[in-house]
């Protein structure tokens, strides 16, 4: 007769989490503190300046994506997509501002 061994069941690793592996805390509130800010402009009637930080905010962090890379700060996913939606809030916050003061 052949005893079995009991076989314990594994413990459940943690799942892979990916926010810890993007990104700087640092950056990622100095970014907050720009829409924050630009927030606080909205309410007070400067929507070109509130515009004006969004977008500024939005081209510096993919500037910087595009820089430095793998090393970068700021990492949302790859550098291509970030870089592309940055840029492109960037100008578009500003196309969009640009075209309503122009009506």
């Amino acid at each position: 007769m052949r005893v079995r061994k009991r076989v314990r069941p594994q413990e459940p690793k943690p799942p892979h989490v990916s926010e810890a592996h993007e990104g700087k805390p640092v950056y990622e509130w100095g970014v907050a503190a720009c829409v924050g800010l630009s927030a606080v402009l909205a309410v007070c009637g400067q929507i070109f300046w509130a515009t004006s930080v969004l977008a500024a905010a939005a081209i510096v962090s993919a500037a910087v994506r595009l820089v430095l890379r793998e090393k970068s700060p700021w990492k949302v996913r790859s550098i291509g997509f970030d870089c592309f939606f940055g840029f492109a809030l960037g100008i578009g916050l500003l196309a969009t501002y640009a075209s309503i003061m122009l009506l």
